[in-house]
């Protein structure tokens, strides 16, 4: 049923006002995203059907990561409403991520699991973060090192530690993602994690800990005593 057809009442922005967001669907959220009905390519689209045709090609863990070009090739979803669904889904990683002022503290690698994991959720290629801390054990910041494949051609002790360095740490905890779901550590992650650690010691700054991240669990070099 297109948006025209429901009664008044009925219409998605109406139910959020008299009865919350939560009360919508998936879909009835998205076609409030994409506003009334709308003139795109000559002919008039309905918000709700267009809505419908993306929760039907798109789970909503994929359209977190869909690029904006293949957004647009959905009829009905131009360059603005492909920019709407991008919008939408950065600002809840930046809320789930989001800590008021304050430093976390990471006292067990589940820590860090739960800390970063909406900055990794859904990624479908690996990519490489520093976690710095001081000398508390609080996060000062966390820094992206490289996007692609894990490989000691690309991950570099002088880029880890530079940013150590720059920002005061005391010490670090390597995090990248396995996009296959499976956190166990191949040998080059290991190979990685063993030449940060001894070129850590050199320059005082302790490699606490390299965590892998995976789709519902993580590996952690620290508690599997490989650090």
């Amino acid at each position: 049923m297109s948006l025209k057809d429901l009664r008044r009442e009925d219409r998605p922005l109406v139910r959020l006002i008299k009865k919350g967001p939560s009360a919508l669907s998936n879909v009835e959220l998205l076609a409030i995203i994409f506003g009334k009905s709308f003139k795109y390519k000559g002919k008039i689209v309905d918000s709700l059907e267009v809505a419908k045709k993306v929760l039907k090609k798109y789970s909503l863990k994929q359209l977190a990561n869909t690029s904006l070009g293949e957004l647009k090739k959905i009829f009905g979803i131009g360059t603005v409403r492909a920019a709407h669904i991008q919008a939408m889904f950065e600002l809840m990683k930046r809320f789930n991520s989001y800590r008021e002022e304050i430093r976390p503290k990471i006292e067990r690698p589940k820590d860090v699991y739960e800390i970063l994991l909406p900055e990794f959720y859904g990624l479908k290629q690996e990519i490489v973060k520093v976690v710095l801390l001081d000398s508390r054990n609080r996060i000062i910041k966390t820094e992206e090192i490289t996007r692609g494949t894990v490989d000691t051609n690309i991950i570099h002790p002088r880029e880890v530690f530079r940013v150590a360095i720059e920002n005061s740490a005391s010490s670090i905890i390597l995090v990248h993602n396995h996009p296959s779901g499976d956190p166990e550590p191949s040998d080059e992650d290991l190979r990685i994690t063993k030449r940060l650690v001894r070129a850590g010691k050199i320059l005082g700054i302790k490699v606490q800990d390299h965590v892998i991240i995976g789709e519902r669990n993580y590996f952690s070099m620290r508690e599997r005593k490989l650090i």
